[in-house]
């Protein structure tokens, strides 16, 4: 593999990731077995019955978190992409407009948020070809990029590749992108992180919006002093419903005005650093 510079000779590549999951989640409303365990609240429902507090919640992420990003996006001019639930947009189309016409990207989060590793072959080429038709149904564009919800199988790269997805995130292996292809048909992996998402200030309610934002801070500094020397991509992933909350808000916006004083970065989207990578270092390539 070729060294690989990015645009401008910037040190880093930092990809923003807006997850939207709300309205897809798991749902007694929607013929599930059981409510969505993935609660803010800390309530665990073994019952069958709806979690009217949890959903209202998600929904927080539609009716408030999504104008707070989407308007400080726009403030700062940054192109993100949106990791979506396929069944999430159809609900939310004016959202689903709104990050079309600002210039974000949207890559497939499946057709509802709900895990897929317990899926057959068949199922899952169901899944992921429904997903994709319904983002281009939604947004007029088809997603190339893939995310799944936390876990994969064992078909889904060549499933994907099958589909005509051209990147896949589920990877957390590296900083900087890498191929991979399965019986010689590639895919670009671009590594996803959780250690700097906001989902651990869901998961571990003790860990607070400053304490992610100083952990934030130094993974940029950090690279961006390794990109000095190679070049380097930052992942840093958000979701509507969580930081979308005016106490963390305040700090996402923190995080990005500390970004903008570095003249080095490249912020951009996914399919951006995909088409860059491809074009500088195609499938195959050798030094």
């Amino acid at each position: 593999m070729k060294k690989v510079a990015w645009p401008e000779n910037k040190r880093l590549a930092l990809s923003i990731v807006v997850n939207v999951e709300e309205g897809s989640e798991l749902s007694i409303a929607d013929g599930d077995r059981g409510p969505e365990p993935v609660d803010e609240l800390g309530v665990v429902l073994k019952k069958p019955i709806r979690n009217f507090g949890n959903e209202s919640n998600y929904q927080y992420g539609i009716k408030r978190g999504a104008p707070r990003v989407m308007e400080l996006l726009k403030k700062y001019d940054i192109k993100s992409t949106f990791t979506a639930a396929a069944l999430s947009l159809e609900r939310a189309p004016e959202l689903a407009k709104q990050i079309v016409q600002d210039g974000h990207e949207v890559c497939s989060h499946g057709w509802r948020w709900v895990h897929q590793f317990h899926m057959d072959e068949e199922t899952e080429r169901d899944f992921i070809t429904k997903a994709a038709d319904s983002i281009e149904a939604t947004t007029g564009i088809r997603p190339v990029g893939w995310l799944s919800r936390y876990l994969l199988t064992p078909n889904t790269r060549r499933l994907l590749i099958e589909n005509g997805f051209s990147y896949h995130m589920d990877d957390y292996s590296d900083d900087m992108p890498f191929w991979d292809h399965v019986d010689q048909k590639p895919i670009l992996i671009i590594p996803y992180a959780v250690d700097s998402n906001d989902m651990k200030m869901w998961t571990a309610p003790a860990y607070t919006p400053e304490q992610w934002y100083r952990y934030a801070i130094d993974t940029f500094d950090r690279l961006y002093l390794e990109g000095e020397t190679a070049p380097r991509m930052m992942s840093f992933g958000v979701h509507l419903r969580i930081i979308g909350r005016p106490g963390r808000f305040i700090w996402f916006e923190r995080f990005l005005e500390y970004v903008l004083q570095h003249e080095k970065v490249w912020i951009t989207t996914r399919r951006d650093i995909a088409n860059h990578w491809t074009s500088q270092n195609p499938f195959g390539s050798k030094d």
